[in-house]
């Protein structure tokens, strides 16, 4: 029986940065319509119906229970404290002044004894919801854990005040390893999509003795060094649109903006935003009715909510998603076997962690799965969890070195 819990933007990578170009002038053209508007996570007096943003954290946890409901593994959901900051340190999460203690959202699906832990975490403005549809095959292998990210879904959301790169990435980087801590996890598979990638890469790098293996899904901050230096990339930065854009980017405009300024309009505009990413952007298995609503409701609410971790979107990379510290200059430093896991149709571009590769000392492949794109796991679910078990064949197979990459699966 399962236990009850107590408690969401992709082209080939030719076309990558013309694709998110594309996006943020369309989201920077919705922004002249709304109305700036504050938002909280406390309960308010006034019925959902009629405040301007219709949401609130009960919403988040209700939403979330709901979208689980698909997932048939039996599950539970615990809010993990992780105190007010790092240890020893005077600087709270996000320079909070409160000393209140901060939770990490966590959901545990049941698994057979001694299977290997696998460690899930989202990317940016998502949650671990997202991986709704591969919760069910991945348990039948895994103990999988999912998080939401401090400052994300039904984490903690303490106030945003990080000043710089670094700050940023040790709120992020610290509060997982007190998650850890608190978790009593050690030697478990770590796995980021996206943003998410990009902060378990990190993580890796300094505490590389906790991970017995890195599974990056379209991560964030490998983009090769051509695609920086690009003729079209250089011309739209020149450009008048692009001027705009990137004045908005290091103003830490946030596509969570455009949601809550919209107000009782955001659910309409997040509902066309689920129903054309996910319903053309790959050819893989779609979205049912009912996985298309609860996901559009979910969506929703974790993007209203209080802003939090969004805002560390200008600190970790310039204008573009190009990261301001990139992890390919990092390639010799990495200590813990990799494995890349890219959409056919994902923008970004794998060629950057083959340049990561060609520099690191230990194990590393790159594996392509067709008919998805940047969310290859809910685009294509089936060549999706083929790829994590392949990549994951030492600890789940009892001879490895036979085991053949999956059909329809592509390496780089």
């Amino acid at each position: 029986m399962k236990l009850k819990p107590t408690r969401w933007w992709s082209r080939s990578s030719s076309v990558s940065f013309a694709t998110m170009s594309e996006e943020i002038a369309t989201t920077a053209a919705a922004a002249t319509t709304a109305t700036a508007a504050a938002t909280t996570n406390k309960k308010s007096i006034w019925p959902c119906v009629l405040r301007w943003i219709p949401t609130s954290t009960d919403h988040i946890i209700a939403a979330e229970k709901r979208l689980l409901s698909i997932v048939k593994t039996p599950y539970t959901v615990e809010q993990v404290n992780i105190g007010s900051g790092p240890p020893g340190s005077k600087v709270r999460w996000f320079r909070s002044e409160s000393n209140e203690p901060r939770f990490i959202n966590t959901v545990t699906f049941d698994s057979k004894e001694g299977s290997p832990t696998l460690v899930m975490v989202h990317g940016y403005a998502a949650s671990q919801g997202f991986f709704f549809r591969n919760f069910d095959a991945l348990a039948s292998h895994f103990k999988v854990i999912a998080i939401d990210q401090l400052g994300w879904g039904g984490s903690s959301r303490p106030d945003f005040t990080c000043k710089s790169t670094e700050e940023t990435e040790n709120w992020f980087i610290d509060s997982f390893e007190e998650w850890r801590k608190a978790k009593n996890l050690n030697n478990f598979i770590l796995l980021g999509h996206s943003f998410g990638g990009y902060i378990a890469a990190k993580y890796a790098l300094k505490h590389p003795e906790h991970i017995e293996q890195l599974i990056l899904v379209g991560p964030a901050g490998f983009t090769p060094e051509s695609d920086y230096n690009s003729e079209f990339a250089t011309r739209f930065k020149a450009s008048w649109k692009g001027a705009i854009l990137n004045h908005l980017w290091e103003s830490n405009f946030t596509p969570q903006k455009i949601i809550r300024g919209l107000g009782p309009w955001g659910p309409g505009l997040v509902r066309k935003y689920t129903s054309a990413r996910f319903g053309s952007y790959s050819e893989g298995t779609g979205l049912k009715e009912e996985e298309s609503r609860l996901l559009t409701d979910y969506v929703y609410h974790t993007l209203a909510a209080k802003a939090s971790g969004e805002l560390c979107l200008k600190y970790i990379f310039s204008f573009g998603a190009f990261a301001r510290q990139p992890l390919v200059q990092r390639a010799p430093e990495f200590k813990v076997p990799m494995s890349f896991i890219y959409g056919v149709q994902d923008w970004m571009n794998y060629k950057g962690a083959q340049e990561a590769r060609k520099n690191m000392n230990v194990p590393c492949e790159i594996i392509r799965v067709p008919e998805g794109g940047h969310f290859v796991f809910i685009d294509n679910p089936a060549g999706f969890h083929s790829a994590v078990i392949y990549a994951c064949r030492r600890f789940l197979s009892p001879d490895p070195d036979s085991e053949s990459l999956p059909e329809g699966l592509t390496t780089a």
